[in-house]
């Protein structure tokens, strides 16, 4: 590891695990807040840069796993707080019961749309991707009985064994692990014989093809495992939040996922938690300012990808398309 990532990567860990000790020493709760949302937004970033970033795949409606996998915890919540059987089962609330069922449901999804979206490629498959997207999203608004657009509440968050998620402070340090070991397994995946052949398929596809490679299986795999990713991201919203809404599967919200892969850095997998940092803080600040925030964001983030068209932290990490 260069010595430069190993800094960047110290430095961040140290600052994460500060959050929660600065906002009691400020007795201001909003900026554990803040980072919650800043690590749950940074999984799904760092997935989508597996994809992206390492294999070229541009999905723009990657969104669609987000809300997914927020609305099978939202859904079974509902069902079981309702004490309404599901599909003649009574439910959970047992995080480990709930959260494989969602990531299930979003591989099964995955595997679905990458089928399909990758027998094309460029354009058709960034409309592919999009199209799907648009049908998971008009479908969320058009369940009633879960909200419609109005979206769902939750009562209350999944249980951990030993665990007390309830708390602002664990549920966390429960995200900030889960975004480093997901990290971690993906860097792990980008320097693996599969992850080589994956981004052999971007740099020359007929060269790998001739050597044996079969693209549409390695594609497919990096697919499904960007979509659990995201999926898991979603999962860890609805328990933030203890709301969610066909909102999280919007186009828009993909495009704020790759707008924060871009800001952040392609192909390095840890630019995209800087880029969430910044584009959520960003948000927060502008928002407070002013309710048009996006007509101010939007000249900053092009501003941004104009001068400096490794994202913030591309060069720095050695970005794999400089």
């Amino acid at each position: 590891m260069q010595p430069t990532r190993s800094a960047i990567i110290v430095i961040g860990l140290i600052v994460f695990a500060l959050v929660p000790l600065l906002s009691g020493f400020t007795g201001n709760s909003a900026i554990e807040g803040l980072a919650t949302r800043i690590v749950i937004y940074a999984i799904a970033a760092v997935s989508l840069d597996l994809i992206i970033g390492y294999g070229a795949l541009v999905s723009f409606g990657h969104a669609m796993f987000f809300g997914l996998g927020g609305y099978v915890v939202g859904i079974i919540a509902y069902h079981t707080n309702m004490g309404e059987p599901l599909f003649g089962w009574d439910g959970s609330n047992a995080a480990l019961v709930v959260w494989p069922i969602a990531l299930i449901v979003c591989a099964a999804l995955a595997v679905v749309v990458s089928w399909l979206a990758l027998k094309t490629a460029g354009v058709q498959f960034i409309m592919i991707t999009l199209a799907f997207a648009q049908m998971v999203f008009f479908i969320l608004v058009s369940l009633q009985t879960y909200g419609g657009d109005d979206g769902l509440l939750i009562d209350e968050r999944n249980t951990l064994p030993l665990i007390d998620i309830g708390n602002g402070t664990t549920f966390y340090y429960l995200c900030l692990l889960l975004l480093v070991l997901w990290t971690m397994f993906c860097t792990m995946i980008v320097n693996s014989r599969f992850g080589l052949v994956f981004q052999a398929l971007r740099q020359s596809e007929r060269r790998a093809v001739n050597l044996g490679v079969r693209p549409l299986n390695f594609r497919m795999a990096a697919f499904v495992i960007s979509a659990l990713g995201t999926g898991l991201a979603g999962i860890l919203w609805a328990n933030y939040a203890l709301f969610v809404t066909p909102d999280m599967a919007a186009w828009s919200k993909s495009g704020e996922f790759m707008a924060i892969v871009v800001l952040g850095g392609l192909g390095t997998l840890i630019g995209p938690i800087a880029g969430a940092a910044v584009f959520i803080i960003l948000e927060q600040v502008l928002s407070g300012w002013t309710e048009h925030w996006m007509i101010v964001m939007g000249p900053i983030l092009t501003l941004i990808a104009l001068f400096g068209q490794q994202g913030m932290l591309g060069r720095l990490l050695g970005n794999r398309h400089g």
